[in-house]
């Protein structure tokens, strides 16, 4: 076994051991208990950056003074605490990365430290680029497109003549002033049930965008290759497409931009798989270890090492 594979602390008892993972869950809970205090205080201003989108949408719908409810005396205060969880678990994670870190790296090899630190901090990054791609791409197209339902009616009203005159209850027009019959639909949206949209959109791209970072895992572990993943491509369309059905809102557009911001990164994991494997195969033909009948991956066989 060569030096830099040494394990370090390996002789450390079990009673240390959990001491050691006391001691780290203290400061992970320590550090996210301050984070969501911190976060409360400041949760109005985060409610409203959350609630851009939809108000954005509402003014381009032609509303100009955006108004939202709650419907229970506690709901807005639990709102806040909503939020506070979130954004306290968002802003401590550093911390908590670092701690579980400390107490997983005695117990690794030194290569297996350089290997797997790229992707601790290539997970909460990629995290991050998902939930900004929800927040201010997909979120304000989603709720133009659940709002637009309210106006959609009357623009085609107003480009085909004649529809106007049609029976009572027929058209849907939300600024529309009282008529003498039929009734006026209008959005009166709940903070917590709007807010629970865009934390789902915002969680649902967050953890997608983590699939190279899985991906990638799994092929230096020996579990995927690069040959094995570009021959699933058909079933992989399948799964994502599954999936933003499932994490996404129902309506169409989301999940089809889902899929388009997801299949993209499928197709990276095969590159850095297959980087990889060059890598790996180099290292063995260095080493002389490498035989081209018996190590050389064929649909999805892994390369021996």
């Amino acid at each position: 076994m060569s030096k830099e594979d040494t394990i370090d602390d390996s002789s450390a008892p079990l009673v240390e051991h959990l001491i050691e993972l006391r001691n780290r869950l203290i400061w992970a809970v320590s550090a996210f208990m301050i984070a969501m205090i911190l976060c409360f205080v400041v949760a109005e201003p985060i409610l409203n950056f959350m609630l851009g989108p939809i108000e954005r949408a509402m003014r381009e719908l032609g509303d100009p003074n955006p108004v939202m409810q709650y419907t229970a005396p506690q709901e807005y205060f639990f709102t806040l605490i909503h939020i506070s969880v979130v954004a306290g678990l968002m802003v401590s994670f550093p911390v908590i990365a670092y701690q579980l870190w400390r107490f997983v790296a005695p117990g690794l090899y030194r290569s297996e430290k350089q290997a797997f630190l790229p992707f601790l901090i290539a997970s909460p990054v990629l995290f991050l680029v998902g939930a900004a791609f929800a927040h201010y791409v997909v979120t304000p197209i989603a709720m133009t497109f659940f709002l637009g339902f309210a106006d959609a009616f009357s623009v085609v009203t107003a480009l085909i003549p004649g529809l106007a005159d049609a029976p009572a209850g027929a058209a849907i027009e939300a600024t529309a002033p009282a008529a003498d019959s039929g009734i006026d639909i209008v959005f009166q949206g709940k903070v917590n049930e709007t807010l629970d949209i865009s934390l789902k959109l915002i969680l649902a791209f967050g953890l997608c965008f983590q699939l190279p970072v899985l991906l990638t895992l799994m092929g230096k572990a020996g579990l995927a290759t690069s040959a094995g993943l570009a021959n699933m491509r058909r079933y992989a369309i399948v799964v994502i497409l599954i999936v933003a059905a499932l994490v996404t809102p129902p309506d169409v557009m989301s999940q089809l931009i889902l899929f388009f911001a997801v299949y993209p990164l499928y197709e990276v994991s095969i590159f850095l798989i297959h980087r990889i494997e060059k890598r790996r195969e180099a290292d063995l033909r260095a080493e002389g270890l490498w035989d081209e009948d018996e190590d050389a991956p064929s649909d999805g066989a892994e390369p021996k090492a």
